[in-house]
């Protein structure tokens, strides 16, 4: 499902992560128009109805708009006499 958002309803970027049981999941979008194409496609709704069944006992959805964005590695630290 993940291949089909990136490559044919324009998913700019997904990514996720577990831990002890919980997930968080991110997507990156141009367009609320491409979210709603993608949620109502009918290969992704089997996939949420399988998921809401057999994995997920409750979810919640968020959708925002990212108005700023902040990012450091560690090799622009390098020098700066701060630690990663």
């Amino acid at each position: 499902m993940r291949d089909l958002a990136l490559k044919e309803y324009g998913c700019k970027a997904f990514n996720s992560c577990a831990q002890e049981g919980r997930e968080i999941a991110v997507s990156y979008w141009e367009s609320e128009a491409q979210i709603k194409a993608w949620r109502e496609h009918s290969e992704h709704q089997l996939a949420q109805d399988k998921g809401r069944s057999r994995w997920y006992r409750s979810y919640s959805v968020q959708v925002a708009k990212v108005t700023r964005q902040y990012a450091c590695a560690e090799a622009d630290l390098a020098g700066s006499g701060r630690r990663a």
